[in-house]
């Protein structure tokens, strides 16, 4: 599934990769997703679309951080999972530990479906708890062929105190599994997937199967496991939206026969073509057919079909509800738009992307490539809405903005290898934001002859700084009668654009609530231009008025290092401005969890190094934006 050079270089995913099988008479859409903090916004999407997941932990690490923070990505999206604890045959390689992770770092509540026949070199295959079996691998054939056997001697115990556990927490969710638990009764397999399925599907429980993925042992269970326990579209709740003429809520059912409806979730820029992956809700789609573009409110025609293997296309005639698919002709859909029949709009809840934390300015080699350079980064903030870029008005500057060093020395990259653009690359820069500390209330008046006309326009605006977090809110406290209610959209609008360019140093606004107090008009000299105008003007008054500082990222960031460093690091920590949380001690390894900001971090990756002899690791992901200090 790790397509790209680059992914075979680094040797971790970059980019989520979509694949479609069949598997005991059922259609399974994959997608395999990083781990990269850097890359979150390809979990993001990914869980936006997905019915269910499963959860990948090294069996001797256990949960990491970076785990962590999909995991509870999973969570926001009430997605079901299963778990597979893997590298079972690694030395140190411990399953109750990993399960003790989960429920420590997680609050999982993780229940085994199998246990695993030997540890490390000895591992040799899986206990089935439901059908009490072990299965065996053939060594000889990377694990495409596998063997029932007998439940080993030593190991009958633990499985019978794991199966009872399982049956107990099926037991919970089926009337029938309980009343034949109480009384000693004998229960059927049949009863217990279907006990245990919706368990995981209400995400109460998390199943857990183990195995070791590099020779290919567990895996044929873990794909019976995707069709026993997570839910397929028909299981989950129909999908809501809301009519986008009427603002009414309504609900599409997973089934063909109902109107198109999809969600497109990501766009890829593949041989110079733009290709679009969507998840249809309802009804189906074949090519040449219209779609309408809810958001944009705008039709446009789907040329052809695929179902994806990573990078590889396979053409379709039809797709169905449930399927994710890749369309080519859709020019101007971006991701997140819904896309449906026209005859019965819909749109879905919108996608929310985190902010970019970090920049850096690049110019290209050679004048000639300036457009060059113009068209791809516009392709690439196309295909990843954390990259962007913006020329800086002062220096001239195009100035690229991602999640992390990782995100932008990959996008680099792709410039030079996917667009063959050859550009130079500055030192990386903290993308700041901007607010206001105390209320004030401004006004804004525009009068002025344009062409043959007078336009007038008046804007009074009171600005409050809101909490971190608290993102740009706008609100009018004017009666219907003063102006048309479209003056009011104008104004609205207007001011979303003036907030992306601060009075300090141009950086976005953030953390401030907007109050139109008041408006003055005159027929027929008012009109959009002039109060368009006026609410920037009172907008960039009130912003200067306000006391206005400047908001760093702040992240959120994990250390683990040998107890004897530990105090070296919590040092260093603390003369970057961090603040130290907590220290989990975990033999051989502490655990340090710090609040830094981003400007103190550049270069962290080799000061660790120093101050550990290269044995510690660390992990950092955006927390909030908070005041410099």
């Amino acid at each position: 599934m790790d397509w790209m050079s680059q992914e075979k270089e680094r040797g971790i995913t970059i980019t989520a990769a979509a694949t479609t099988c069949r598997w005991q008479d059922h259609i399974i859409h994959i997608i395999d997703t990083p781990g990269h903090v850097d890359f979150t916004i390809e979990v993001e999407r990914s869980l936006k679309i997905l019915d269910g997941a499963v959860a990948i932990f090294d069996a001797v690490e256990g949960v990491e951080p970076q785990s962590e923070a999909v995991w509870h990505q999973a969570d926001r999206y009430h997605v079901p999972r299963i778990a597979f604890i893997n590298k079972m045959d690694r030395i140190g390689a411990d399953f109750f530990g990993a399960l003790e992770s989960m429920r420590k770092k997680l609050g999982a509540n993780p229940v085994p479906v199998q246990l695993p026949m030997g540890v490390e070199d000895s591992f040799r295959g899986v206990i089935d708890l439901i059908r009490m079996k072990g299965i065996e691998w053939d060594e000889k054939d990377m694990g495409s062929t596998y063997s029932d056997v007998d439940i080993p001697p030593d190991m009958e115990e633990i499985a019978k105190s794991c199966r009872e556990s399982l049956i107990e927490a099926a037991s919970e969710w089926d009337d029938g599994v309980m009343e034949k638990y109480l009384n000693s009764e004998d229960i059927p397999d049949a009863e217990i997937y279907t006990a245990i399925r919706r368990a995981a599907i209400s995400g109460s429980v998390v199943p857990v199967l183990c195995g070791a993925g590099l020779r290919n042992k567990g895996i044929q269970p873990l794909i019976d496991a995707i069709v026993y326990y997570l839910p397929a579209p028909v299981d989950l709740p129909p999908i809501e939206g809301t009519n986008p003429d009427t603002g009414v809520r309504e609900i599409r059912q997973s089934n063909e026969n109902e109107p198109f409806s999809g969600l497109a979730f990501k766009i890829i820029i593949d041989e110079g073509r733009r290709f679009t992956y969507f998840r249809i809700y309802s009804g189906k789609i074949s090519p040449e057919s219209v779609v309408y573009n809810s958001n944009k409110k705008k039709k446009e025609r789907i040329a052809r079909l695929f179902k994806m293997h990573a990078n590889k296309k396979e053409r379709i005639d039809v797709a169905y509800a449930g399927d994710i698919v890749a369309a080519a002709g859709l020019k101007i859909t971006s991701t997140g738009d819904t896309i449906c029949d026209e005859g019965s709009p819909i749109i879905f809840e919108p996608m929310v992307f985190p902010e970019p934390v970090i920049s850096v300015a690049i110019e290209p080699k050679s004048i000639g490539d300036q457009k060059k350079l113009d068209i791809s980064l516009e392709k690439l903030s196309g295909e990843d809405p954390t990259f962007s870029s913006k020329v800086d008005e002062e220096t001239g500057q195009i100035i690229i903005s991602g999640m992390g060093e990782l995100h932008l020395e990959v996008m680099v990259k792709r410039l030079i290898e996917d667009f063959g653009v050859e550009g130079r690359v500055g030192k990386p820069q903290v993308v700041y934001r901007e607010t206001i500390t105390r209320a004030t209330e401004s006004m804004g008046r525009f009068m002025k002859e344009i062409g043959d006309r007078m336009h007038f326009g008046e804007v009074r605006l009171r600005l409050e700084p809101k909490g971190r977090g608290g993102g740009l809110e706008f609100i009018s406290v004017l009666q219907d009668s003063v102006i048309p209610q479209e003056f009011i959209q104008y104004i609205r609008e207007s001011i979303s654009t003036a907030a992306m360019s601060g009075v300090i140093a141009g950086y976005p606004v953030v953390d401030v609530k907007v109050i139109l107090l008041s408006a003055a008009y005159k027929e027929p000299e008012s009109s959009e231009i002039a109060y368009r105008n006026a609410a920037i003007m009172a907008f960039n008054e009130g912003l200067r008025n306000g006391e206005p500082i400047l908001l760093e990222p702040v992240m959120s960031v994990e250390v683990a290092c040998p107890e004897d460093f530990a105090g070296q690091i919590i040092g260093d920590l603390n003369s970057r401005g961090g603040k130290i949380e907590k220290i989990t001690p975990r033999p051989p390894v502490q655990i340090i969890d710090a609040i830094v900001p981003l400007s103190k971090m550049f270069g962290y990756t080799t000061d660790l190094r120093s101050a550990s002899q290269g044995r510690g690791t660390f992990t950092m992901k955006f927390s909030h934006f908070d005041k410099m200090g």
